[in-house]
């Protein structure tokens, strides 16, 4: 249990001497929950503790495509950011009413994830480029994930769904965790579903058979959701089958053609039913089996009709099952492949498989959330399917990834008819990408003042909450503290200087407790201390921009990484707080060259190269941050056709294949991007991304790659 401050003691006091309702902060704090079981590993937290604690972080526009809503003022959400934080902020959106399906309920119809299956390994693309490292295992999985789930089982609808997908490695503990969250009676069906299959012996003795199927966990909020099972592709012709069935039931056991079932059996149908489709078969014996098959007079009836007969060899009766080309799935879906590789994405997943789970509990117009969308198939299958979405990855691959396959959804394949390979050929409804946790300071500086107010709230997770204190208006409280956002653009002149602290102080003295918060751009703050300290109380400066403060928050700040190495990838799915873009600085070169290797020469055979000879990260920190040349880089990203609006990802360049293959050449002094002249098409644009998430862009001319290396 968190412990509260003295100040925050008295509040809980005085509110409930008035008979006021606690802030849920409080409530999760002060009363504990009993489980009648549960899983025990390290660093396990309180369900309570984990909502509480978990930063939110506000969401930051960068771009709306195809600008308008998708009705009732919703427009699809892409958010790049990590996912713990995300969550936290859409719970608060759902609080405020601001997250809804179609129909007006709250929260979150469906949610699919596919999180790390920590497996220890390296996942890559189809050109080998590495997209991520799946490391984190053991029970800091658990943990990780278990966090997750706690915020998702918040925002899922009262009617909500959720699936999991897992391998075999840690399936059985996830099964544990997701039985405490969400209730081992809200269980539904632990989905099997094809991975890619091997057939390759390597050696002739194995510790162990290929893994052929994948796990999907799926649970409901409550116990009363109803599903549409999905249909399956199954060819079956016309048939007989026995009649009983196993188990006794009252009234199930009456004579039919001289016969009873057995005493542990029953009859399929009641006797009514069982007589009426006796009848009907002896309809179309006497009057129409010399013109057509019961098939055929079957449908022609309308599809409605029943049949029961004595079976030709026994005499016992048996019913009619008419031909079928579909049947309804069970929990073993072998039937379609888990992955697909139409983008170039590792792990990406089948349409099939995502069209099948998202129409088993979810209709036209509820809301639909992926918070590990990677190469965006939820998105898409439910932007097909006429469903609101919301998808969140903390990678800056998966992010384009999914903006090109949205942007260019209109050339997709329609999932309603694959056979024919038609084009789905609706454009998408509009959606806005956002960044959550890295933010572009200038956007922010241009708002409005109440929006620059309610987002630098946000920020440092102040409540919005105005309120006086010797006639000196605030903003909002930080726990129990008052808070006042520096109106810079009021009084664009005035600077936060130690006499504006001597100043307020003059004012509020001991009307105060021991902490005061001002949020204030740095450029304004005259000073470099993180407080200054008057009496009692210490004013503390929240600058924007500048990472979040420890002592406040009780944790450190970490980054937001892009997955060069091991440790880049663990900062990357557990970052805490915020940080602001720093573009990078980039120098290079451009030229062609003939292709290496080719003896005669023609087109295709020169290549364009950019020589990368300095990329420096600039980093805000209060500790000295030094990095080598070339050091930070993480990816570089190409768009061969750039139309000047809309960056349209055709190639990915990691960091660490251009540094092994500067080293294998024995070239220290800078690393090559090289493509063939006829992959570009137009204008070339150009990002260099850096490990902590920042980018540099450039557009070039075709004009631009003449000439030679200098």
């Amino acid at each position: 249990m968190r412990k509260l401050a003295d100040q925050e003691l008295e509040r809980i006091v005085s509110l409930l001497r008035e008979g006021k309702p606690l802030p849920e902060d409080y409530k999760t704090i002060l009363f504990d929950t009993k489980k009648e079981y549960e899983l025990i590993y390290a660093d396990k937290e309180r369900e309570e503790d984990i909502l509480a604690d978990t930063m939110a972080v506000p969401l930051q526009p960068v771009k709306t495509f195809r600008k308008g809503e998708n009705g009732n003022c919703w427009t699809n959400m892409l958010i790049f950011g990590d996912n713990l934080q995300v969550l936290k902020t859409l719970l608060q959106m759902k609080q405020e009413g601001k997250l809804k399906n179609a129909d007006g309920t709250p929260g979150v119809r469906l949610v699919y994830i596919d999180p790390p299956f920590a497996t220890r390994q390296e996942f890559r693309g189809s050109q080998d480029q590495k997209a991520y490292q799946d490391k984190i295992a053991g029970a800091r999985f658990l943990e990780f994930l278990r966090k997750r789930l706690v915020f998702l089982r918040e925002l899922l609808s009262e009617d909500g769904s959720i699936y999991v997908h897992l391998d075999y490695r840690k399936k059985h503990y996830v099964k544990i965790i997701m039985d405490e969250i969400f209730g081992e009676h809200n269980f539904r069906n632990e989905i099997a579903v094809n991975r890619i299959k091997k057939n390759v012996r390597e050696r002739d003795r194995v510790k162990k058979l290929n893994e052929e199927f994948d796990t999907i966990l799926f649970y409901s909020r409550n116990d009363s959701l109803l599903i549409l099972p999905p249909m399956r592709e199954d060819v079956k012709p016309d048939r007989w089958h026995a009649f009983d069935a196993a188990g006794f039931r009252t009234g199930m056991d009456y004579e039919i053609f001289g016969f009873k079932p057995a005493i542990t059996r029953h009859w399929h149908w009641t006797k009514e039913k069982a007589f009426e489709a006796k009848n009907n078969y002896e309809k179309w014996e006497k009057n129409f089996s010399q013109s057509e098959t019961l098939g055929d007079y079957w449908s022609r009836t309308g599809k409605k009709l029943q049949f029961v007969r004595p079976s030709p060899n026994t005499g016992k009766p048996e019913y009619f099952i008419p031909a079928s080309q579909e049947s309804l799935c069970n929990n073993l879906w072998n039937d379609i492949s888990g992955y697909a590789f139409t983008f170039n994405y590792p792990t990406e997943k089948n349409e099939i498989l995502l069209e099948r789970i998202i129409n088993m509990t979810s209709n036209p117009g509820d809301l639909v959330l992926d918070c590990f969308a990677g190469s965006g198939t939820t998105l898409a299958v439910a932007e097909k399917l006429g469903r609101r979405w919301i998808g969140v990855d903390c990678g800056k691959l998966a992010v384009y990834t999914m903006q090109k396959r949205l942007l260019n959804i209109a050339e997709s394949k329609d999932l309603e008819d694959p056979q024919k390979k038609k084009k789905y050929g609706k454009p998408p409804k509009p959606f806005t990408l956002y960044n959550a946790g890295l933010y572009d300071y200038k956007m922010i500086k241009e708002l409005p003042w109440e929006q620059y107010r309610d987002f630098a709230l946000k920020l440092f997770q102040c409540r919005d909450e105005r309120h006086e204190i010797s006639k000196i208006e605030l903003d909002g409280y930080l726990g129990a503290d008052s808070v006042m956002v520096f109106n810079y653009q009021k009084h664009p002149d005035a600077m936060l200087d130690r006499g504006f602290i001597d100043d307020l102080h003059k004012y509020l003295g001991d009307k105060i407790g021991k902490r005061f918060f001002i949020i204030a751009p740095a450029a304004s703050v005259q000073f470099l201390e993180d407080y200054i300290e008057k009496g009692k109380t210490k004013y503390y400066i929240l600058r924007i921009p500048y990472s979040i403060i420890e002592e406040i928050h009780n944790r450190g700040f970490t980054k937001i990484k892009q997955p060069v190495s091991e440790i880049d990838v663990n900062d990357t799915v557990e970052a805490v707080g915020f940080d602001f873009i720093q573009v990078p600085t980039v120098e290079c070169q451009y030229f062609i060259e003939d292709k290496k290797g080719q003896l005669g020469l023609g087109k295709g055979t020169k290549e364009c190269v950019i020589k990368i000879e300095k990329f420096e990260s600039r980093v805000i920190s209060r500790k000295p941050l030094e990095f080598a040349n070339l050091e930070t880089l993480s990816i570089v990203m190409l768009d061969y056709n750039f139309d000047g609006e809309v960056f349209d990802l055709d190639e990915v360049f990691y960091a660490e294949n251009l540094k092994k293959h500067a080293l294998s050449k024995a070239e220290g002094n800078g690393y090559e991007v090289r493509f063939t002249e006829d992959q570009v098409k137009g204008q070339i644009m150009i990002i260099y991304i850096d490990i902590f998430g920042n980018e540099k862009r450039e557009v070039k001319i075709f004009k631009a790659f003449k000439g030679k290396y200098k």
